[in-house]
């Protein structure tokens, strides 16, 4: 398992030691959530917070554009420093050139799948992919709780992946915590992206152990 913290949920006026508490705590990728106010009903964040992220760790930054028109604006997020990122979707007419161009870039690209949005919709562009991110909320806010038909969508994304041979890793976001990151896991998840059960308690390092732990 590769537990990824979303920086969405922590203090960001404490960003650099928040990133630093959860690595120690042992974290293997930080998560970036991207909002426009457009395709998802929030704003957050953007390129200048990847590059702070990049200054203060040398852990894989996972970029996740929950944004409209991502082709304009994947070029920025590279150069920022990101590792991985995924695009929605939902979102991009031209989904294709999009992974094609971040996979031209040394960046592993990835697809998103909102909580309604069928597996089937990946069927061409699979093969192309480095990972699956399934959200288990609606995106746009932190805080919500997992939604249960997710874990059967990561299973079958797991079978179809077996059954076409492809080397694909499959992440979870949303109202992951203690009680349910063993049946996340248990579903085909690899990445595990966590917000408020890793920040909202104030000791980030260890609500990191505890879910590590959890998971075990």
């Amino acid at each position: 398992m590769i537990l990824a913290p979303s920086i969405l949920a922590c203090d960001l006026g404490r960003l650099a030691e928040e990133i630093r508490a959860v690595e120690r705590g042992g974290a293997g990728m930080i998560h970036v959530d991207v909002m426009d106010g457009r395709f998802v009903p929030n704003i957050t964040l953007g390129p200048v917070v990847v590059a702070a992220c990049r200054r203060a760790t040398a852990l894989p930054l996972d970029v996740h554009l929950m944004i409209e028109d991502a082709e304009r604006y994947l070029d920025a997020f590279v150069d920022a420093g990101a590792t991985s990122i995924s695009v929605h979707v939902e979102a991009l007419t031209h989904l294709q050139r999009a992974v094609a161009h971040l996979r031209g870039r040394g960046i592993a690209p990835g697809v998103a799948l909102n909580p309604a949005t069928p597996i089937a919709t990946l069927q061409e562009i699979l093969p192309e992919l480095d990972y699956v991110l399934v959200m288990s909320v609606n995106p746009g806010f932190a805080g919500q709780k997992l939604l249960p038909p997710a874990l059967d969508k990561l299973r079958r994304l797991r079978e179809e992946a077996r059954a076409r041979g492809l080397k694909l890793r499959l992440q979870l976001d949303g109202g992951v915590n203690p009680a349910n990151i063993k049946s996340v896991l248990e579903a085909g998840a690899e990445i595990v992206v966590v917000g408020a059960a890793a920040f909202a308690a104030g000791d980030p390092e260890q609500a990191v152990r505890g879910l590590i732990g959890a998971a075990s």
